[in-house]
């Protein structure tokens, strides 16, 4: 069986990869590259101790809008095949592959302007996190949404600008050590309200992570080749998300 796997994580290995791109914020679209910073590449970052592995590499789209978001508010975080979305007519890998299965987190770094920060010596706490849960994985759920992640801002978070850091880890082949997949992008973002958490438990990228750690080394597939961890427990990487 663990043949099978590793052949199975082989194959999805040249499946569809996915960008991270727009940002909605109650249910208002920010509209397309506005303020997230985006390579015109797809390809995933498979080394944890990148340099770039904070907000990823070759970034082209650098648009310099900041986008107001209300502590307490539903934001969401929309991921596309490519650049646009899908990649052709009836794109099966758009937003991302179904084999590409795997946790989607949110992390906050403060700095002084958001939309000329640099991503490096950053400190980042994470405000949210979704693995596997009810049998479906982050990614299902995204997929299902058309490309949408939802998740809420903490109600508690101080007010001022972030770069907010949306990450999705596939783990299709992360059976063997390397092979794990990271796929991240950074939006401006400027929070507005009355809280006063600056955040805790904070991490480096590249630091936070070994490529050893339990939930990027892992076998999702059971003995019968399902990608649900066979009934076991999945451990999302990284601190613990911010609780308010």
């Amino acid at each position: 069986m663990k043949v099978q796997t590793v052949i199975l994580g082989l194959a999805a290995l040249a499946s569809g990869h996915t960008i991270f791109q727009k940002v909605s914020v109650n249910g208002v679209d920010q509209g397309q590259l506005k303020g997230v910073r985006a390579p015109d590449s797809d390809y995933p970052i498979q080394n944890v101790n990148d340099a770039a592995f904070a907000c990823n590499k070759d970034l082209k789209h650098l648009d310099k809008t900041v986008i107001t978001v209300p502590a307490g508010a539903k934001v969401g975080a929309w991921w596309g095949h490519v650049i646009g979305g899908a990649q052709s007519a009836n794109d099966a890998d758009n937003p991302i592959a179904k084999s590409h299965k795997g946790p989607i987190m949110v992390y906050l770094a403060k700095v002084d302007d958001a939309a000329t920060a640099q991503t490096t010596g950053l400190k980042w706490f994470k405000v949210a996190e979704d693995g596997l849960s009810n049998g479906q994985w982050a990614v299902d759920k995204m997929i299902a949404n058309n490309g949408w992640h939802y998740f809420t801002m903490p109600q508690c978070i101080a007010p001022g600008d972030y770069l907010m850091r949306v990450e999705l880890i596939a783990l299709h082949g992360a059976q063997m050590q390397g092979q794990a997949q990271f796929y991240m992008e950074c939006a401006q973002i400027r929070i507005t309200g009355s809280g006063t958490n600056s955040g805790s438990n904070f991490v480096s990228f590249p630091g936070a992570y070994k490529a050893n750690d339990p939930g990027i080394q892992v076998n999702i597939y059971d003995n019968s080749g399902n990608p649900y961890m066979g009934g076991k427990a999945y451990q999302i990487p990284g601190p613990p998300a911010l609780a308010c």
